[in-house]
């Protein structure tokens, strides 16, 4: 098993389908595809081996997924940073997952070559690095298939709990992330003539995985931006090429404040929100006028993300919904013994998929 099959697999059945919209550039299936399988080959060149790790510290591009989408194929794992942390913060993560190689922007390069001699990234993939991005590609074979994976070996690690401390590396399986991204195109209903707005970071969980990992295995086309911006995203809408919106909640009361917002949201057919819960006056408020619901759910990145679903025909507002196929969810008291519907406890979650766990 390897998540990066799932972009094969798109590729040979929409090979001319957009996979990625990036302002007035669009990648096909088939492209992608091939990008990646560069990467890939020039990974292995590199002597990246299966199970090694791969540093993300870059903002969202079509760049940052066909790099992804190399490094899983080669059988690397790869980490993902933001590209907002300070040099100490970045220090303290690099120092504690120790990728071999590292994709990056130009301006965290001087930061990257001080950790070259304590133990840091022995390759920096960037403009003004060891190699650039174009060059990586030209480097390596357009025709490779992904390597096979065990279904429990770690596919890719993403930091969490941030607001709470130190963050910490959560290792997600090959068999967890495809869990829970077919749950996620099962519960939306997706399909190759979606397009997904995209401006949530690849180092989150629903940007990685909820967005983009789920909407290469539907076939869909991601429509990215470097950050929100309200201008681009009318923009988009305008032109139809958004028929999925993902936001957060203060960006939905953002558009509320719009005139004819109806008409504005252009070809959208599904909303959702993540995050944080969402006021329910704000859902009711949109369902007036738009005629759309905003769909929420309950995950967490450990669960690669999704643990329930507002339900797709019975939409409820100010629910998380039920739980996603495969997913048994009880509340349990601080002896672990199950409560009754009503009572408050300690949210427990379980899965035949293999679970994730913090990195040692």
């Amino acid at each position: 098993m390897n998540i990066a099959t799932h972009l094969e697999r798109s590729a040979f059945f929409f090979p001319d389908r957009p996979a990625v919209g990036e302002g007035h550039s669009i990648v096909d299936y088939r492209r992608l595809n091939r990008w990646a399988n560069r990467v890939a080959t020039s990974l292995i060149g590199l002597e990246i081996q299966p199970g090694d790790h791969v540093g993300f510290c870059a903002p969202n591009s079509a760049d940052w997924i066909a790099c992804y989408y190399g490094a899983l194929k080669a059988g690397a794992v790869p980490v993902a940073l933001s590209s907002q942390l300070t040099k100490d913060e970045l220090s303290v993560l690099l120092g504690h997952c120790r990728p071999k190689l590292i994709f990056t922007s130009a301006d965290k390069l001087d930061t990257l070559e001080e950790f070259r001699t304590s133990g840091g990234p022995a390759t920096i993939i960037c403009t003004g690095g060891d190699l650039d991005m174009p060059k990586l590609a030209e480097l390596g074979s357009a025709s490779f298939k992904a390597l096979d994976r065990d279904r429990n070996d770690v596919a890719a690690i993403l930091y969490t709990g941030g607001t709470t401390g130190t963050p910490k590396g959560v290792m997600l399986s090959h068999e967890n992330i495809t869990t829970s991204i077919h749950n996620v195109v099962f519960n939306e209903r997706s399909t190759r003539q979606d397009r997904a707005l995209c401006f949530l970071p690849f180092n989150h969980v629903f940007g990685q995985m909820h967005i983009m990992n789920a909407t290469i295995l539907s076939g869909g086309c991601l429509e990215l931006l470097p950050a929100f911006d309200m201008d681009q995203t009318l923009g988009l809408l305008a032109a139809g090429r958004v028929t999925k919106l993902f936001a957060v909640p203060t960006i939905y009361t953002r558009f509320l404040s719009l005139d004819d917002l109806e008409q504005r949201l252009g070809r959208v057919r599904y909303c959702f929100s993540a995050a944080a819960s969402m006021a329910a006056e704000t859902v009711r408020q949109w369902q007036t006028r738009t005629g759309l619901a905003i769909y929420e759910g309950y995950g967490m990145t450990e669960a690669a993300p999704v643990v329930t679903y507002n339900h797709y025909y019975r939409h409820v507002i100010g629910s998380v919904g039920t739980a996603a196929p495969g997913v048994e969810v009880q509340i349990r008291n601080p002896a672990g013994e199950p409560l009754e519907q009503g009572q408050e406890g300690e949210i427990c979650v379980r899965s035949g998929a293999a679970i994730s766990c913090g990195v040692t």
